[in-house]
């Protein structure tokens, strides 16, 4: 396969609003020796592609500084040290950046099949939910079948396969969310109960929902805000996961003795400064045990709208606006 040497892109010509995206042209990416270069059909627009759009999340050094966390496509070309992939196989991937392009280099232990059946928008929604909740719901917060899970933000990319996979892994699973709509599509999901966290107390509904034991882990990206009320939701040896803070870092009069007397857990990570081994072990566990669920049709993206690469700035939009529901994706190749 002949790979030209430049290739549409998304730039953003400074930190700022969606305005700041535009279209442009760069050379293509050459994969390092562990690396391959995908030729990219589809790529999902994340939170943190929002962050770093706004110079707020800069990209970790030697990463292409082109906005993009995840992409599907086809294999054109290997590093001399990867066995695993081949040319014209079709990956999904959790890349370093560089995903809203033509072509997007990315560590071959980062890089995941298409599930059966699955087409390039599909596949390409799924990394970095999926590496994200993988991590930070069954790994730090150690969900396990027969425990509760409450996930805020349930109608997120992230909530949506929050729910599915606590469901299909045997947890009873509640979610907020900003409306009596985006309520139901939780329950739709396979959550046993929304929240609506507008109109109601989520902590006081938390406790009536689970008979005032309070839930045994807790999936929160807003941080600061909610950070006293998350310590009231959980049961005794309850574990509060953090991943990101779109309601401030710093909580302000925070009682920390429920962490004492109920044997709480704090913890929390983020994806990005990981190696590509620790990446790596994550993406193989996924294969192991979720990707058979996928395959299955047990679990999967929900796609809420899909925009060409060339108005990726309208796809930072509506992510800020929160209007929808799951996956906002980038169309960029056939």
């Amino acid at each position: 396969m002949t790979v030209p040497d430049r290739m549409n892109l998304i730039e953003a010509a400074q930190p700022g609003g969606p305005e700041v995206l535009r279209p442009a042209t760069g050379p293509v990416p050459t994969p390092k020796p562990d690396e391959v270069l995908i030729r990219v059909r589809a790529a999902g627009v994340n939170r943190p592609d929002v962050q770093q759009r706004m110079g707020a999340y800069p990209p970790p050094p030697g990463a292409s500084p082109i906005i993009g966390l995840e992409v599907a496509g086809d294999v054109v070309a290997a590093g001399a040290e990867v066995a695993t992939l081949a040319v014209g196989d079709r990956v999904c991937a959790l890349t370093n950046g560089g995903g809203y392009a033509e072509y997007c280099v990315a560590p071959a232990a980062q890089c995941l099949p298409w599930p059966k059946e699955y087409d390039a928008i599909q596949a390409g929604a799924l990394p970095e939910t999926y590496f994200t909740v993988w991590a930070n719901v069954f790994g730090h917060g150690r969900l396990i079948a027969g425990e509760s899970l409450l996930v805020h933000g349930g109608t997120s990319g992230i909530g949506v396969t929050a729910i599915q996979l606590g469901a299909a892994f045997g947890a009873t699973v509640y979610a907020t969310a900003g409306s009596a709509e985006k309520c139901t599509a939780c329950v739709r999901l396979g959550a046993a109960a929304a929240i609506d966290y507008k109109t109601q107390d989520f902590v006081e509904e938390t406790k009536r929902l689970t008979g005032g034991h309070g839930v045994d882990v807790l999936l929160d990206m807003v941080g600061g805000a909610y950070f006293t009320r998350n310590l009231r939701c959980l049961a005794m040896d309850g574990r509060l996961v953090l991943i990101a803070f779109l309601g401030g870092s710093k909580p302000d009069g925070v009682d920390l003795t429920p962490i004492m007397t109920r044997r709480l857990t704090v913890t929390g990570s983020t994806m990005r400064p990981r190696s590509p081994a620790q990446k790596g072990a994550i993406a193989a566990a996924l294969r192991e045990k979720v990707w058979p669920i996928l395959n299955a049709g047990r679990a999967g993206p929900v796609i809420h709208t899909i925009f060409p690469l060339a108005e990726a700035a309208r796809a930072h939009a509506l992510m800020e606006s929160s209007a929808h529901i799951g996956k906002i994706m980038l169309r960029v190749g056939d």
